[in-house]
């Protein structure tokens, strides 16, 4: 086993020695090709402040996005509650809610957490109606997420998660089954240099299918009109690596500064580089912020996303209990962009 875990360390170490290179092989070619676009956006409020430069170091439920390894650190039961304005002024918002439990001392973490995205209404046009007046149609997406994540020892945790995307209108719809995998490597005497090593949204391709990619037409050799069922061409999902490490600097009794980096690397857009950094008081007060970079991230006619980088958070914890250490946590997260408002996210976090 100790030579396991001495194979595991130097993979990982290696991971980051390649990661610079890595940084060049973004995939601009392929930008837009892949489908499932929502899964790529962090519904939870918390890890959002600090851009998703804390893949190293995040714990608890909301590991679940950026490390899956990192639901391993939950102490006993995690429920969580969060709402996300998407680019406010798009009508966009998203809704999350998932719940964490320990299976014992030793026997790892079980977390559950559904995702909802909502477009609000949007007016249906024809080709002879193209001003609308006929009605609205609202589109749904919804991600299910099932995980185990187990600590192997003081300094190797690892997990993986299952998730069912779903998509859908009125009349089409597609759905699949993705998979992501994580590794966190904890060490140090006060275990405060972390690294972290992500794998996501691996599964095969999603197909829309329904009967609005049917119509009523004329097949070749028939007299009548016919039902004619079209097929649509199947997508990959945005799969991603995410490598990540950050420092617990322990300035002074009670503060914690931690400096933070994530190295993203997609297959259907630029790669990402997020800095993020962290300030906690007593495990009371947490302040955060971070940049968010990718190719084009100043220019506004090259940028790729409507996202401008900056991240920005706060967390303010109530316990509830100091002796078992539970406790009410309300969290909120602020993302620039341009154009429309950003993005607002606020969360209650319940850990027992």
């Amino acid at each position: 086993m100790k030579h396991f875990y001495k194979l595991l360390i130097s993979a990982i170490i290696l991971t980051f020695v390649l990661a610079p290179v890595s940084s060049f092989a973004g995939n601009k070619d392929r930008a837009g090709e892949a489908g499932a676009g929502q899964l790529l956006i962090n519904p939870w409020a918390r890890s959002n402040g600090l851009g998703g430069s804390n893949s190293s170091m995040v714990r608890g439920l909301e590991a679940q996005f950026l490390n899956v390894a990192g639901i391993a650190h939950t102490r006993k039961t995690e429920i969580i509650f969060s709402h996300t304005t998407y680019l406010r002024g798009t009508g966009t918002s998203i809704a999350a809610f998932g719940i964490s439990q320990r299976l014992g001392e030793n026997g790892g973490v079980v977390a559950l957490s559904v995702v909802s995205f909502s477009y609000g209404d949007i007016p249906i046009t024809t080709v002879e109606q193209p001003e609308g007046g006929i009605g609205t149609f609202s589109p749904k997406q919804s991600n299910i997420n099932i995980s185990y994540a187990k600590a192997f020892s003081h300094s190797i945790y690892t997990g993986v998660n299952i998730k069912i995307v779903s998509e859908s209108i009125s009349n089409v719809s597609a759905s699949t089954v993705a998979i992501d995998a994580g590794i966190q490597y904890v060490t140090g005497k006060k275990e405060q240099l972390k690294f972290g090593v992500a794998l996501k949204n691996v599964g095969p391709n999603l197909q829309y299918q329904g009967d609005g990619l049917s119509f009523r037409g004329f097949v070749p050799g028939q007299a009548n009109a016919m039902t004619v069922n079209q097929r649509s061409a199947g997508f990959e999902l945005p799969s991603l690596i995410r490598l990540g490490v950050s420092y617990d600097m322990h300035i002074a009794k009670d503060h914690i500064i931690t400096p933070a980096y994530t190295f993203t690397s997609n297959s259907f857009t630029n790669d990402q580089h997020a800095v993020g950094i962290r300030y906690s008081f007593a495990k009371l007060l947490m302040l955060r912020a971070a940049f968010v970079y990718e190719e084009g991230i100043f220019d506004d006619t090259q940028r790729m996303t409507a996202n401008t980088g900056l991240t920005a958070g706060l967390s303010i914890d109530i316990p509830l209990n100091k002796k078992k250490g539970s406790g009410v946590s309300i969290d909120y997260a602020f993302q620039a962009s341009n154009p429309y408002g950003g993005t607002h996210s606020i969360g209650v976090r319940i850990h027992l």
